[in-house]
């Protein structure tokens, strides 16, 4: 009968002190990863490099990014417009939340409890129809601007006996 032995790794703990020492020499005297290893007979392979980012000064395993001059402004462009969208995106969603809230509440005060099959129920029976043919520009039959031209006083009063439709 053979039996089968499970070989245990022992677990090596350093000092602060230790790390710090390994750290400050490998910076100072520009020692590789593998070469603080083998000299200080350190098993893990990521180790060392472990404590420099966390010990070292941070003249080694830092990332130096070299870029062009356009690729900055196109990153600054790009993320400009991501800010840009990310704001069309919350107001997109604050005008959906109180478009929902008037829905409801004008619902509530028309007395209508199902909102949902409002919202599905059509407006009108009967086939679809075209609702722009014989219609002008403002809804009015036969054209474009009101009769009387463009001026601006014109077009903001009601159209004559509107008042009166209106109980005024």
């Amino acid at each position: 009968m053979s039996k089968n032995l499970i070989r245990i790794k022992p677990v090596i703990r350093y000092s602060v002190a230790f790390k710090m020492g390994v750290v400050r020499e490998l910076e100072r005297e520009g020692l590789t990863f593998a070469e603080a290893r083998r000299k200080y007979g350190i098993l893990g392979r990521g180790t060392v490099q472990y404590w420099v980012v966390k010990y070292g000064n941070g003249t080694r395993g830092k990332v130096i990014r070299v870029q062009k001059l356009e690729e900055i402004d196109e990153l600054k462009q790009l993320k400009s417009r991501m800010r840009l969208l990310e704001k069309a995106l919350a107001d997109a969603n604050v005008d959906l939340v109180l478009e929902r809230a008037y829905l409801q509440l004008a619902c509530e005060r028309a007395g209508i409890a199902d909102v949902e099959g409002f919202k599905k129920k059509p407006l009108a029976s009967g086939p679809p129809r075209d609702r722009t043919e014989g219609r002008g520009f403002w809804g009015q039959r036969g054209g474009g601007v009101p009769e009387g031209g463009d001026d601006a006083g014109q077009l903001l009063c009601p159209a004559p006996g509107a008042a009166a439709a209106a109980g005024g």
